[in-house]
């Protein structure tokens, strides 16, 4: 389970968590559906917004839902889920995008991917999803070759870029399929006129992604020699946020622009929850409805770093317990002071970021995630790819409700 959109339940009413977990569901089993078993791993967070985006545009029909049986993601209750044309192309979306992620994977030769044996299969597999993802496409209208012409030029920039080049070049390929996939739900929902404000929402949202990979990635990849955007390019961390908050910005103007019968869920996802994934991204708490900047009483919001990123585990900021008067080095938090000393896994460089998993040992541990109910569960656990720390889907929080005070495309009460 991956992606930017990870919204927390406890900032969704009962309502939308159960429509959210529809869409979710919906993609998870129209991969296996069209695709077979083994396809539901690509299942992902950011593809089902191309089903969310579908129905909010044709409106809740008794079609559209379906009961599904029990499932160990849902503590095995069952569950009404999304069905219909907007659940499958986001199902052939997710396929051929992941068929890339392979290729990319096999290109680098990550973990058991570099062995030959392992590459075949993962190539074979790849292979498969193309010409699977295709044949979805064609039945929905969708001609997925663009995503896929998106993904070969995006290896050629990536090896023309250089100190100096513009961020945006590199971040292109990504804006033109997620711009492809989202004016298609226009289509599939027969209002054309919404195609042109999705297209560029799309467009958007694949720059954020784009974004929010390389500055959650750019400490791991500098460890690993791996190349990353924003370093290959001298982009600097706050020209990154200032591109990260414009897309922000544009993604709302053109939902504004756009007519549906039933948005709350796609404004929520859309509006509210790319705010919080940049602040998560950049390690930020700002407000997410206020002007973008750093949050109020936290002089390092911006995305500069604070007098303790360098070796402390809470950063900067509000969330850390040792960001008062005697922090520092000489503080209870410090080197120096009571219980002082960096821990093992915190050098003078920063954190140690654990080494991503290859496509199969993270197919494994994605496997054992899921059967054991982690995923949606689990207070905290490793991603099976990235292993970064995640937050199972279904788990409450404490966090307050965005929704204050909104004056964005849609009025939030009830949302």
């Amino acid at each position: 389970m991956f992606g930017i959109v990870r919204p927390c339940a406890h900032r969704l009413t009962e309502r939308l968590k159960t429509e959210w977990m529809a869409h979710l569901c919906g993609l998870c089993l129209a991969l296996r559906a069209d695709h077979g078993q083994f396809a539901r791993v690509v299942t992902n967070y950011d593809g089902l917004i191309v089903s969310v985006l579908t129905e909010a545009q044709t409106g809740r029909t008794e079609t559209g839902r379906r009961t599904a049986g029990p499932c160990p993601l849902r503590a095995m209750r069952t569950a009404p889920v999304a069905r219909g044309e907007g659940a499958r192309l986001a199902a052939a979306v997710s396929l051929v995008l992941a068929s890339a992620k392979i290729r990319d994977h096999v290109a680098d030769r990550d973990g058991l991917l570099a062995r030959r044996p392992v590459a075949a299969a993962a190539r074979r597999v790849a292979r498969s999803w193309d010409r699977a993802g295709a044949r979805t496409g064609r039945e929905l209208g969708f001609d997925t070759a663009v995503l896929v012409d998106a993904v070969d030029r995006q290896t050629g920039l990536e090896a023309l870029a250089g100190p100096g080049t513009p961020l945006l070049v590199v971040t292109e390929p990504t804006e033109t399929a997620t711009a492809a996939a989202f004016a298609h739900t226009a289509v599939l929902a027969g209002r054309p006129g919404n195609a042109e404000p999705l297209a560029e929402a799309g467009r958007l949202f694949g720059r954020l992604a784009h974004l929010l990979d390389a500055v959650e990635d750019q400490a791991a990849d500098a460890a690993a020699g791996a190349w990353n955007p924003l370093t290959a390019t001298g982009t600097s961390r706050e020209e990154a946020r200032r591109l990260a908050d414009d897309a922000l910005h544009g993604i709302r103007l053109a939902l504004k622009d756009a007519e549906f019968a039933d948005g709350h869920l796609a404004h929520v996802l859309l509006a509210h929850e790319l705010r919080v994934s940049v602040d998560r991204a950049f390690g930020t708490t700002t407000c997410a409805h206020g002007v973008p900047g750093p949050a109020q009483g936290n002089p390092y919001g911006g995305g500069a770093p604070g007098p303790y990123d360098s070796y402390n585990p809470y950063g900067g900021g509000a969330g850390n317990p040792y960001g008062g008067p005697g922090g520092g080095q000489g503080g209870p938090g410090g080197p120096s002071g009571p219980g002082g000393g960096l821990p093992p896994q915190f050098g003078a460089g920063g954190p140690q970021q654990p080494k991503p998993r290859g496509f199969l040992a993270g197919c494994a541990m994605f496997t054992w995630l899921f059967c054991t109910c982690q995923i949606c569960c689990a207070k905290e656990y490793e991603g099976p790819w990235s292993r970064k720390k995640r937050e199972g889907c279904c788990r409450d929080c404490d966090c307050n409700c965005n929704c204050d005070g909104c004056d964005c495309c849609c009025p939030c009460d009830g949302c």
